[in-house]
């Protein structure tokens, strides 16, 4: 499988992308463009794997991601609706020196700081969640005047968590192509037994081989990868329904109670009963300052 370079199509009238898309025009696989992203999920939940980082996403979280920065975000269950207003663009859509006048300063040093990928968090989240639902329907300069508002907010609030601990190398196309085939494989099939073997096959390469390759490519064993995937999931389901833990453990992939516990301690540090606690409590508290 080769990954996916997106193309999204821009209209005669405008210089960057502002576009709701709801599934089933949202599910878009692994896959990297060469303009910046800024994303607010309006509908759903899921799993966010961008760069080598697995993470969970829901409904009003916005994100950042730099130029080139691979990643796809999945929704939880197949019938599930997601949604999310996307906007792309590219850095030098309004010129090619206006981002070295000095009033951009700020601005440069967030394009910089993007492409270790951006969670939007706190006060800052909620004032650009209006400005990125109105971006779609504006016209003319309006446009340019409220993607440059939400740049500046992001980039003097700072009120932000970096996705990745390490900015992404660029691979060569062989490389990148391998660790699309197992980053989709995976992302498609971890609620089944995966083995080494069968993703090393994959990957056309003997296990030794392939365990250094993708420690050597993400920064993690393949092992940490999944269980990152299985958990972030298990989460979702701890957090959204009432079933059992037991059953959650072997929906999320897992054939044992006390490797699914001992995986979910060593990634949230807290069992998933006490996890399921917590997010309770601060739903309740949440409610109760409304």
């Amino acid at each position: 499988m080769k990954p996916l370079v997106q193309k999204l199509p821009l209209n005669e009238n405008t210089s960057f992308l502002a576009k709701t898309f709801r599934t089933p025009h949202f599910e878009v696989g692994w896959h990297q463009h060469i303009e910046y992203e800024l994303i607010l999920f309006t509908e759903g939940s899921g799993l966010s794997f961008i760069g080598n980082h697995v993470g969970e996403f829901e409904t009003g979280d916005v994100y950042f991601l730099g130029a080139n920065l691979p990643h796809t975000f999945q929704k939880r269950e197949p019938e599930l609706i997601t949604s999310a207003v996307v906007v792309q663009f590219r850095e030098d859509f309004w010129g090619p020196d206006f981002m070295q006048i000095p009033e951009c300063r700020s601005i440069r040093q967030l394009l910089e700081t993007s492409q270790y990928g951006l969670k939007i968090t706190g006060n800052c989240k909620q004032k650009i969640q209006p400005l990125i639902v109105a971006l779609e329907a504006a016209d003319s300069f309006r446009r340019i005047l409220i993607l440059g508002e939400c740049l500046e907010i992001i980039a003097t609030a700072k009120e932000f968590n970096k996705i990745l601990t390490q900015e992404v190398k660029p691979q060569s196309h062989k490389d990148t192509t391998c660790i699309d085939k197992v980053f989709q494989f995976t992302i498609d099939s971890f609620k089944d037994p995966i083995s080494l073997s069968q993703v090393a096959a994959i990957a056309c390469m003997s296990v030794p081989a392939f365990c250094n390759y993708f420690k050597r490519s993400t920064k993690k064993t393949y092992i940490d990868f999944l269980n990152e995937i299985r958990v972030g999931y298990a989460c979702r389901l701890l957090i959204e329904t009432q079933k059992p833990v037991l059953e959650i453990c072997y929906e999320s992939g897992y054939n044992t109670i006390a490797n699914f516990h001992k995986q979910f301690l060593k990634l949230k540090s807290k069992t998933p009963l006490q996890y399921r606690l917590l997010i309770t409590r601060i739903q309740a508290s949440n409610m109760g300052s409304d």
